[in-house]
């Protein structure tokens, strides 16, 4: 377990950190170059990209074949050839095959804007008026469902995400599917709980993402019901540190466990 308690100490730092950074050197710590930001602005137009036009053709073409391949190399290589590039080109993408998981969470991340009003609204198709925690749970199942298609494969994308050169860039996706979730919930909070319902979001979102790979479920209801459930205990969470580094400890362990029963000497 030793892989598994120096994950959480890193996220703790890591958190204990970027907490106290200014807004622009935070957006350098996070390593999304420049060309994205950890927090929502309403002051400021929203931030370019994360992939650049190569990139975004390579990984949108080989994220068609994960389903069958999974996030693998050879799966990059496949969409260089779709995308109309050379097996070479997927040079272009130096973290391999974690460039076509964090390619899922962006997208997927970045799909809950447009969604969220469909989401908002009951059965009947009338738009609900409902409070900020609902609105959390409605985003996060809705977050959720974008792994379906992927979702036999998302063990072995955990296990990539669990590799030491990768969790911090793990982290800092998950960090921004939070900022995002409670932004597109309303949530104008200007105080310590801005940190602590981020943070214990990041590790329930996580739990429920590491269910639902063992769901099965019909319409992964039993994943919603674990959602639900673990949101009702909000409270009893506690601080965000403890959150995140609960799910880096977490996530380390099971990613490791995947690689063993992989045949890796780990």
């Amino acid at each position: 377990m030793a892989p598994s308690r120096a994950t959480s100490r890193l996220a703790a730092t890591a958190l204990r950190r970027a907490a106290h950074q200014p807004q622009h050197s935070l957006s350098r710590r996070l390593g999304v170059a420049s060309r994205s930001s950890y927090y929502h602005s309403y002051d400021h137009p929203p931030p370019p990209g994360v992939f650049s036009a190569a990139e975004q053709a390579i990984l949108s073409a080989a994220y068609r074949h994960v389903p069958e391949h999974g996030f693998t190399a050879h799966t990059l290589s496949l969409g260089a050839r779709d995308a109309g590039y050379l097996d070479i080109s997927t040079n272009l993408l130096p973290e391999g095959p974690f460039s076509l998981i964090r390619y899922h969470l962006v997208t997927q991340r970045e799909a809950l804007a447009p969604r969220s009003a469909a989401a908002f609204r009951d059965e009947a198709g009338e738009v609900s008026s409902l409070q900020v925690p609902d609105k959390v749970e409605r985003l996060a199942w809705e977050r959720l469902q974008g792994n379906k298609e992927v979702n036999h494969r998302w063990q072995e994308a955990l296990a990539i995400m669990a590799q030491p050169t990768h969790v911090p860039a793990s982290l800092r996706e998950l960090a921004l599917l939070a900022d995002e979730i409670y932004h597109l919930a309303g949530d104008v909070s200007v105080d310590p709980s801005w940190y602590t319902k981020r943070g214990s979001l990041s590790m329930i979102y996580a739990s429920s993402e590491l269910f639902m790979t063992n769901d099965r479920s019909l319409g992964y209801r039993e994943t919603r019901a674990f959602l639900q459930r673990r949101l009702d205990e909000t409270s009893k969470i506690g601080s965000t540190l403890g959150s995140m580094a609960q799910w880096a400890g977490f996530t380390a362990s099971a990613g490791i466990n995947v690689l063993r029963s992989k045949g890796v000497r780990i």
